[in-house]
């Protein structure tokens, strides 16, 4: 009688890489796996899941694989490893409000809030979610952010400064413990030489402490958008773990 085969997956979340990106990383690592035991990658823009999945007659032998296998690749990413289970960004960031009873702010100006979208999509985000502000025009950015009129006019409002002081503003106004901000070209048209299309700076704060990043995103206005979400959303994260690392100064100023 033919023993019945069982079959699990294990999940890692990873990002900042495109599918090629993990595609090269990741080839040595494909090359031995074992037989009974494939891997997927689903990727969106710099968000990747990774999905070993396994069949064997042995859940033992499985499950011990499985999880060794689960772990090469938390090794392998290391700090870029956002969750260990089939999860999206936006949940990760709603558990660890949760769990800390903490609460979040977005003030966005190019991702027209869309970082809020994500953030309601998940079930209970009323108990950590309190708004956001859409400062689209400078006026919004200025009379109700309190963002200085002299960092708009020296700086652009595609700036550190600006962006700063949009999630400053945002957590100062509505009283969280957390805010994202963001401020960018998502194009197709408004790019400069120094600013092209796709230019996002993105703001974070928490625990009195707030952090920016001048990112670069390729594709569509949609792309863009998504992806200053994303990335927004990640900077938050790896704040509240306390694994943020200052990016590179990459300031157009």
């Amino acid at each position: 009688m033919k023993k019945e085969t069982t079959t699990e997956k294990r999940h890692v979340i990873v990002y900042g890489y495109t599918r090629k990106e993990i595609m090269g990383v990741l080839k040595h690592f494909i090359k031995h796996l074992p037989e009974y035991i494939r891997m997927n990658i689903e990727s969106n823009l710099l968000t990747s899941k990774i999905i070993l999945t396994g069949q064997h007659e042995g859940v033992a032998i499985l499950r011990f694989n499985l999880n060794r296998l689960q772990q090469n690749l938390r090794d392998i990413f290391t700090k870029d490893v956002i969750a260990s289970e089939d999860i999206t960004l936006a949940e990760v960031l709603g558990n660890l409000l949760r769990e800390r009873e903490l609460t979040v702010a977005c003030a966005e100006s190019c991702t027209g809030g869309n970082i809020a979208h994500r953030i309601t999509q998940q079930p209970g985000s009323s108990n950590y979610f309190l708004g956001s502000i859409v400062s689209y025009a400078n006026d919004v950015k200025t009379n109700v952010l309190g963002v200085a009129r002299q960092y708009i006019d020296k700086y652009g409002a595609v700036s550190r400064q600006v962006v700063e002081s949009m999630a400053e503003g945002a957590a100062r106004l509505m009283r969280s413990d957390c805010a994202i901000s963001t401020s960018g070209i998502a194009g197709p048209d408004g790019g400069t030489k120094l600013k092209p299309v796709g230019t996002v700076w993105i703001g974070a704060r928490y625990g009195g402490k707030t952090v920016s990043e001048c990112c670069h995103f390729d594709g569509d206005r949609n792309d863009v958008i998504e992806s200053a979400t994303a990335h927004g959303i990640v900077m938050l994260i790896n704040l509240l773990r306390d694994t943020y690392e200052e990016a590179d100064d990459l300031a157009d100023e």
